[in-house]
């Protein structure tokens, strides 16, 4: 049967937690086809049973049964949901009962503890991340005493999506540098930047998809020509080679995995919110 295998989050905070765990699991099956839905804030036994009918509904639609990935805390509410039929997977299921043992002590069932403004030190921490790399992004601003750190880079290398990921999820405080033509013509790190090499990082990309990314951008412009692309990326990766700054290809990289490689090397250790 060819039909896409339907995958419910269900949660009765945010979904953050249980969408999160269930991506990382499904990606480990190639060649499936799933259908995936988050169901946020099923906390009362009214939506449980809504949301077990839409589950229930959904695989008899598919004639396949349906995966829940299931983050309530409450387990009234996770027996509801499994009266749809669905398979029923508790992401805290197999790790309460290993850390009560270890802790001496049980847990207190509380919704919303990891996505919730329970500490906020922190999360005001994340809110100032995200106005720094906000207003430090593109070069709009080069006062970079408090930066943690600076990306380097061609226009569209990834620099802005990688700042504020890292503002948001680990509360760094993100500047990003572009490399201009006059920049690379100089064949040398920019005066602004150089008191602050120990913050950078270089990121580069293919230039063959640089070339797609700016055509969406500046469709035909000399700025998306395949060659600025490519004498832009070689100018860039041979002066950061030159000036001994480390670099990331965000050709094929995700988000997550640039922001962790970049942290790693830069020796900051931030707890992910």
């Amino acid at each position: 049967m060819d039909n896409a295998r339907p995958v419910f989050y269900v949660s009765d905070g945010t979904g953050i937690t249980a969408e999160t765990i269930g991506h990382s699991m499904l990606t480990q099956f190639h060649g499936i086809r799933f259908q995936t839905d988050r169901l946020p804030f099923v906390d009362t036994p009214e939506k449980a049973r809504y949301a077990a009918s839409r589950i229930r509904l959904a695989g008899q639609a598919s004639g396949l049964r349906p995966i829940v990935v299931n983050s309530c805390v409450d387990a009234g509410l996770s027996t509801v949901l499994a009266e749809s039929g669905a398979l029923m997977l508790d992401v805290f299921a197999p790790f309460i009962e290993p850390l009560e043992r270890e802790l001496g002590q049980s847990r207190q069932a509380r919704v919303g503890q990891a996505h919730g403004m329970v500490d906020f030190e922190a999360y005001h921490r994340r809110i100032n991340a995200m106005n720094y790399a906000l207003t430090h992004d593109d070069g709009a601003r080069l006062d970079y005493d408090e930066a943690d750190l600076i990306l380097v880079g061609v226009s569209r290398a990834g620099k802005t999506p990688t700042c504020v990921y890292l503002a948001l999820h680990h509360g760094v405080r993100a500047a990003n540098y572009p490399l201009t033509p006059d920049d690379l013509d100089e064949e040398r790190l920019p005066g602004k930047l150089r008191q602050y090499r120990r913050k950078l990082f270089g990121l580069t990309i293919d230039p063959l998809r640089l070339h797609q990314i700016r055509q969406e951008r500046r469709a035909n412009s000399r700025y998306a020509q395949l060659d600025t692309c490519k004498r832009e990326v070689a100018q860039a990766e041979a002066m950061l080679r030159r000036e001994g700054i480390e670099m990331l290809s965000t050709t094929h990289a995700s988000i997550e995995e640039i922001s962790s490689r970049v942290l790693e090397h830069l020796g900051i250790n931030r707890e992910m919110y």
